[in-house]
């Protein structure tokens, strides 16, 4: 498991302390290894021998000698770090012959893990270096499984036992030697969280910076009236009311009891055997003697008279005196009743004169929505709830309630008919409404009392009954929503709570608004903003606003720290194109390449040197004008003493990069060599690379001949959802779309907040909430609508690309048919690692069992009884071609392929898989264990085996994501079959060869978050070229440029073969 990101690592070999489990989290971190020359003095590592926690120091495959025997001492001290550290290793018996500290490289020989053919390579260090490839190829597999794998291995070797029980158990990946390994932290592109309390602020840690700033400088404020409320002591107290006019009659009083029902004989009692003569019992002053009990039924105020007093010169030791006693009886509080005039309430801690209410004290769990004494108790601190949306409930708030503004009015027969329909017109023409107006145009009191109620009215309904008679009843208005919430939990059908839950969602929470925190809290202010306020904002807004706060007094030296910490976490997320996002973003909506800079931002703030950074495509989700940040942040983090390895195929990091590792030739068994290693020029030079000859020109995805014309249209209208300004936005129809624009521009948000949703509810009856927009219209042009997502096609490992394209259920019917199965009977089902009869019941199917280790983590081992093959003896009897069951799962694609090649069935859903650039997948490869973009590719592969029907709007976001050039020409050539078969297809991407061979391109902008959210331009590559507006037409302009200067010049096109299928015919020549 991977280390805290905020830790500091010192480079000291001895063990560091027992960490707990928050300590590890975000990125991945080892330590130094433990063949680095140990920075402890011998005789300390001796001593420190056989006691719990003492350092190892494994050897590089090769056991260690006894250790020599203690120096003279008076031997001369060698002076420069790297005689020192030979100094050390010699003394420790190290049989290296040079040491990590020696070595300006990481020498990697032999690494044979996954695809890797027994590769030997070494890594440059402190340079920033780029591994590239075809997807496939090997570079995850050395990058992560062999560099990061044994890095974080030897760290967790060199613990305690105790301190191993909070990390995983790591297998040592397969190579022969590696040297010069120093510490490793790993940034994937994996979700940050699945927690829905997290978010951008507690992932950062900004948050609770913001909860001890507003701890230690707020305000505070009473969330009712608005005053601000403040702590007194008695003495300011009592110096508060002398300075009312001379001669002002004062009673002062301390509360007993307040707004309480009841006799409360027993505190009636307790005060005459206190010596209390007078209590004032709801406003009025009685006598303690005779008064036996309350008003049962009547909720009281009973406070304790303490003084009578006028005020005037020389009373000062009287009131204070009497105001302590009053605050002592009346727990902190006393009131001080000036006779002919208002009461006033003081007291010891914070509360609210004018309410009445008491605050706690502020303490930094106070404004935080995963505690107790911050969180909204409603919502739990969560911010939402399920409910019925109102968004829902009125899609269309230009129809009027006659045309079906009301959709569940309008649905549903009872309401539509008969006696419903005639008591809702009766409510609402009481309530003043016509049913003909339409409903933007009703005041909001109209539109609150018709869903929410009106529950201090009182409306009279008349009915009449179907034989002639009829009659009146009074009867109150509880509002549509309300209704609807209460007819649905009381409902036992099950097809009614399917009704009733199309309308509703996630909503905001009613009581905190969303805000998560509880009223008191939220209504804390420093440099008069709510923490609520801060939240809210976006990045870019919360540095203008912490760069310019002005604090004063005690409270600038408190939050000089603070502050510093605030700003230094906000510029680092800046710096890696961060900007667009608030602060209280929700961890889960969060891409994976958000999340991987998120971590990456927090890496740069720790300042930690001598460090190999291994990052997983960083630029993923980053449009060009974002991408020089990037760099400049990696260059960064390289230029302060580490080595930057960064697995990628976006070309202006390739040519960034010091060093370039190349793998290939192909993906799986034809990939796991070096190609090429050097820099990128030299990389650009080389025949032998297809990068190189991507690099170079020499091989190119081309622009397409013709563009597409559109065969007809979608029109959304107002879309107004998350930073959308209202914009009206035309999709064609019949060609390839690209949505376009920065960062946070808002392009998911019309794309898959509002434009699929919207489809999928009207062509096959989602009940997905829609973001808000008035109308889209021109869906009677299509069929179906398919959104394909990045999301995992399975969560648990017994998922794998075979099951999912359903190509696994006629490997089973196969192995059924072959004469041996029919000789023993066996039926599809013998040959499933899911059901019972042949699968192995030691493992049950899994292939592995979990040992629980107590104190230590859990071990899982490989199966003793199937050896991880997941089925019984009797199955694996079963052979096709020298194949059981379990060899064909770890079969890859390709090899696949060949082995069914007389059988289609089987090998026509594997060729959709190696058709969308996947054949180097393996059939049983667990679920979890794909990445984002193979997750996409096979679902696409999926929709590819389907009928074509035709008629059918295909949606991806970033399809591009983990692909090389050769990848992305092989996916063009797919998008543009499902076009020509009459689809559309729209994908949201930042890759220019995508957006330079779509038929049309909506650029939204200008720039991200609240400084988006509008149409830039829209038209064919050509046309936004022009546009220097849009930060997409700037960086096509020297795309296109280039393609126009080849076929100027007369460059020879690539083949046919070559190209990204892109060369475009017209589907009617008539039509253009």
């Amino acid at each position: 498991m991977a280390t805290s990101t905020s830790s500091r690592y010192q480079g000291s070999a001895s063990p560091p302390a027992a960490p707990t489990p928050r300590s590890f989290r975000n990125s991945s971190m080892a330590p130094p290894t433990p063949s680095s020359p140990p920075r402890i003095r011998r005789r300390e590592a001796y001593r420190m021998q056989g006691q719990p926690g003492a350092p190892t120091f494994p050897t590089l495959d090769s056991p260690m000698p006894p250790a020599k025997p203690p120096a003279k001492k008076n031997r001369s001290r060698r002076t420069g770090s790297r005689r020192q550290a030979a100094s050390a290793g010699r003394k420790l018996g190290r049989r290296a012959s040079a040491t990590a500290e020696e070595l300006d490289h990481i020498e990697i020989r032999g690494a044979r893990e996954h695809n890797l053919k027994s590769i030997d390579v070494d890594i440059p260090k402190k340079q920033l270096v780029v591994m590239t490839g075809v997807s496939g190829s090997g570079k995850s597999s050395l990058a992560f499984d062999t560099l990061y794998a044994e890095g974080q291995r030897r760290y967790v070797e060199s613990l305690s036992a105790y301190a191993r029980q909070f990390l995983g158990q790591m297998e040592k990946p397969r190579y022969d030697t590696i040297r010069g390994l120093s510490p490793t932290i790993s940034i994937e592109q994996k979700t940050t969280s699945n927690n829905p309390r997290s978010t951008v602020g507690t992932i950062t840690e900004i948050s609770d910076y913001l909860r001890v700033l507003w701890a230690r400088t707020g305000r505070q404020h009473c969330h009712v009236c608005g005053d601000r409320v403040e702590s007194q002591t008695a003495e300011q107290i009592a110096k508060t009311l002398g300075r009312l006019d001379v001669g002002t009659k004062l009673v002062l009083l301390a509360p007993l009891l307040v707004n309480r029902k009841g006799e409360h004989r027993e505190l009636l009692e307790e005060a005459r055997r206190a010596g209390w003569l007078r209590l004032r019992v709801d406003g009025e002053i009685v006598e303690t003697e005779g008064l036996d009990a309350l008003g049962k039924r009547k909720k009281h105020d009973v406070e304790a008279v303490i003084d009578r007093l006028v005020v005037k010169p020389g009373i000062k030791g009287r009131l204070t005196e009497s105001v302590e006693t009053a605050l002592r009886i009346g727990d902190g509080q006393l009131i001080a009743s000036v006779v002919g005039n208002s009461d006033q309430t003081f007291s010891e801690h914070a509360a609210c004169a004018r309410c009445l209410i008491s605050f706690p004290e502020l303490t930094p769990q106070a404004f935080s929505f995963n505690s107790p004494q911050g969180m909204c108790s409603d919502c739990n601190g969560l911010g939402n709830r399920f409910e019925i949306d109102p968004e829902l409930v009125v899609p269309d708030d230009s129809l009027t309630i006659d045309e079906g503004a009301l959709r569940p009015w309008g649905e549903n027969v009872s309401e539509k008919e008969g006696f419903g329909s005639g008591f809702h017109k009766q409510i609402l023409k009481q309530l003043g409404v016509s049913v003909n107006k339409p409903w933007n145009e009703f005041s909001q009191k109209q539109r609150r009392e018709i869903l929410y109620g009106a529950s201090d009215r009182r409306f009279k309904v008349k009915w009449k009954g179907k034989n002639g008679g009829g009659g009146q009843f009074d009867t109150t208005w509880e509002g549509l929503i309300p209704r609807l919430m209460r007819r649905f939990r009381d409902t036992k059908s099950e097809g009614m709570k399917r009704w009733y839950g199309k309308y509703m969602a996630n909503t905001a929470c009613t009581s905190c608004e969303g805000t998560r925190l509880r009223p008191e809290s939220a209504a804390v202010r420093v440099a008069n903003r709510t923490l609520v306020e801060t939240s809210s904002m976006t990045v870019d807004e919360a540095r203008r606003f912490f760069g310019t706060i002005k604090l004063t007094g005690a409270d600038r030296k408190i939050a000089s720290e603070v502050l510093k910490e605030i700003r230094s976490r906000l510029d680092f997320l800046a710096a890696v194109g961060l900007g667009y996002l608030s602060l209280d973003r929700a961890g889960p909506s969060l891409s994976g390449g958000e999340s991987q800079r998120i971590r990456l931002a927090s890496q740069v703030g720790s300042d930690l040197t001598g460090v190999i950074y291994i990052l997983d495509e960083p630029s993923i989700g980053l449009h060009p004008r974002d991408n020089q940040r990037l760099l400049e942040t990696l260059e960064r983090m390289r230029d302060i003493g580490n080595t930057v390895v960064v697995v990628e195929h976006d070309e202006e990091t390739i040519r960034a990069a010091d060093h370039v590792i190349d793998f290939g030739p192909g993906a799986g068994i034809a990939g796991g060599d070096v190609v090429h290693a050097g820099t990128p020029d030299s990389l650009e030079r080389d025949r032998g690379s297809l990068t190189g000859d991507y690099l170079s020109g020499r091989r190119q995805i081309e622009v397409p001949a013709e563009r597409r014309c559109a065969s007809g249209g979608l029109k959304i209208q107002g879309a107004r959802e998350n930073n959308l300004r209202d914009i009206d936005v035309e999709i064609p129809l019949g060609i390839l779309t690209a949505v376009t624009g920065v960062s946070g521009a808002g392009k998911s948000t019309l794309v898959n907040d509002i434009l699929y949703p919207a489809a999928a509810r009207e062509l096959v009856g989602s009940s997905a909430r829609v973001g808000r927009h008035r109308r889209l219209s021109g869906l009677g042009q299509l069929d179906k609508v398919i959104d394909i997502d990045q999301k995992p096609i399975g969560r648990t490992p017994r998922s794998n690309p075979a099951t999912y394209i359903k190509v696994f259920d006629e490997v089973r019917r196969f192995f059924s048919d072959l004469p041996e199965s029919r000789v023993h009977g066996y039926k599809p089902g013998r040959f499933s690692f899911n059901v019972k009869g042949g699968r192995c019941e030691a493992c049950q199917g899994d292939g592995v069992r979990k040992i629980e280790m107590h104190f230590l983590a859990d071990v899982f081992v490989r199966c003793e009884e199937c050896l991880g093959k997941r089925f019984n003896e009797a199955t694996l009897r079963i052979e096709y071609r020298g194949h059981s069951i379990a060899d064909v799962l770890d079969l890859t694609v390709a090899e696949a392929i060949e082995l069914f090649a007389a059988h289609p069935k089987v090998a026509g859903p594997l060729k959709l898989l190696e058709r969308v650039g996947l054949d180097y997948l393996h059939l049983g490869q667990p679920s979890p264990t794909l990445s984002g973009g193979e997750a996409q590719r096979i679902k696409l592969a999926r929709e590819l085996s389907k009928r074509a029907t035709g008629r059918t709007l295909y949606i991806l976001d970033e399809p591009t994501t983990g692909l090389h050039f050769e990848d992305v020409r092989k996916l063009l050539g797919v998008l543009d079959e499902l076009v020509e078969a009459g689809n559309s297809v729209v994908v949201i991407e930042h890759n220019l060869d995508v957006i330079k061979t779509a038929d049309w391109i909506i650029d939204i902008g200008p720039e991200g978050g609240p400084d988006g959210g509008e149409i830039v331009c829209c038209g064919t590559p050509e046309d936004v070229r022009h546009f220097r507006a849009s930060h997409t037409g700037r960086s096509l302009a020297p795309v296109l440029a280039a393609h126009t200067a080849r076929a100027s010049s007369g460059t020879p096109r690539p083949t046919k073969k070559a190209r990204a299928s892109t060369t475009r015919r017209s589907r009617s020549r008539a039509a253009r």
